[in-house]
This record gives C-alpha cells, structure tokens and sequence, in this order.
C-alpha cells in the first residue's frame, strides 16, 4: 500500500550505514514513521531538521509495516531560526512534545495546521511566546484534555477569571480563588480571547506553567514519560 501526504520532521536516527528512521507528523496520517534509504548521508541532512516541512510518500506492504519514506523538501522552518535563539528553542520544544505526546498514527489535523501557524509566528511575530503557549493548550484539546476557561468552576461567572483548578482544568474567578490562591494555578489573561493583546514574561511562564501542568498529568504520567529537556530548557526562559 501507499500514501502520499504533507509531514513535519518530527526526527531521525541513523539506521545501519545510511539509512534513518525518520519520524513525522502528518496531515492525514498522524505521527508515523519510515525508513528513509540514504536518509544518514549529507544530502539529506538539511531536509531532515526537525521542525521542517516535508512531501512523504510512505510504501509497506501491510499498513502496520515500518515501511519507506521518500521525502521531498517543502519548507526549511529550522534554517530560518538558527539566529533566534528564543524561537528555535520554542521550535524544538514543540517537536519534542509533539513526540512524546501524540499516539502513533492518529490523525490530528487541526493540530497539524496550528503546527505551520506556530512555526510562522516563530519566524516572524514579535508575540510568538504567546502563540506557543496557545499551542501546547491546543494540543491538551486534542489529547482530550481541553481545559474550560470560558467560565467560573465555582459561580459560573464568566468575569475576572484569575485561576485554573489543578485538578479539573477549570476556569476560578477571583473572588471564588480567594481562599484557595495557593492550591490554583495562575490563569494569563492572554488566554481569556481577546482581554490582552501581549503579555510579559511573568505571563508566559503562568502560560508555560498552567499547560506544563496538564501535560505531564493527562499526557506524559500515565504512559510514564517526562517533561522533554527541550520543554523544561525553553520554559527556563521565561522563569521569574
């Protein structure tokens, strides 16, 4: 059998002399994997940067089959950030997350299409932690465990939301948090639609904390995986 489908290098790892087995996120096909022939030779060392857009056609001979991939180019995201160093860190923290997070070959392409709105704001928006923040929260949705901060756990109220209850992912206004502040998680106003245009960086380590969180609780613990290096490096950034 074949498909043909647009991916995201998610890595590559050498296999015998020159081959690699490649891993992808792709439209259709989820993350999923190939061998890739020559894959370990310099020609293709640029293309199989992760982060970088890709054409694959997979062939196997039965759908469960590691089968082959042969790649073609279709945008160099990683060339773009190497004198970034913010942004290339925020890159590798997606794809890190990405491969740790998402069952093999489940389609998500919502998630798919926020990655190539990530990599865009990555490259050229002054906002991009923001947009990076928004992302992870994307993927908790995807995973199953979207968070509800529409309105108040506790009143319903849908004003001065300030929390996040650790424990059910929902919204807590401030006069509902009062007496709990320290058990709740800060909520960035910049996740509440449109009540802030940017947000410094004491918010996005809120940000970074609060999806950290229900990472590690709903997606990493439970297959008894930790947080990425590259993750824990690039929320470092932004620690207070």
């Amino acid at each position: 059998m074949q498909w043909t489908d647009p991916g995201i290098v998610l890595s590559a790892r050498r296999h015998g002399e020159s081959a690699a087995i490649v891993e992808l996120l792709t439209e259709a096909h989820g993350r999923h994997a190939g061998l890739v022939r020559g894959g370990a030779g310099k020609r293709l060392a640029a293309v199989l940067q992760p982060g970088n857009r890709v054409s694959a056609t997979w062939r196997g001979r039965l759908p469960e089959h590691l089968g082959q991939l042969s790649l073609e180019p279709a945008g160099a995201t990683a060339a773009g950030l190497l004198d970034a160093a913010g942004p290339l860190a925020g890159l590798a923290s997606a794809v890190a997350l990405l491969r740790v997070a998402l069952p093999e070959r489940e389609p998500h392409p919502r998630l798919f299409a926020a990655f190539g709105d990530l990599a865009a704001a990555l490259a050229a928006d002054a906002d991009w932690p923001m947009a990076y923040v928004r992302f992870e929260l994307l993927l908790l949705a995807e995973l199953g465990f979207g968070l509800d901060l529409t309105r108040c756990a506790a009143t319903g109220s849908t004003e001065d939301l300030t929390h996040v209850s650790p424990v059910s992912g929902r919204a807590v206004s401030a006069a509902a948090a009062r007496a709990y502040r320290d058990r709740l998680l800060p909520l960035p106003a910049f996740l509440l639609g449109s009540q802030a245009a940017s947000a410094d960086a004491a918010a996005i380590a809120d940000g970074l904390a609060l999806t950290g969180h229900f990472l590690n609780r709903h997606a990493l613990a439970p297959q008894a995986r930790a947080e990425p290096a590259a993750r824990r490096r690039f929320a470092a950034r932004f620690s207070r």
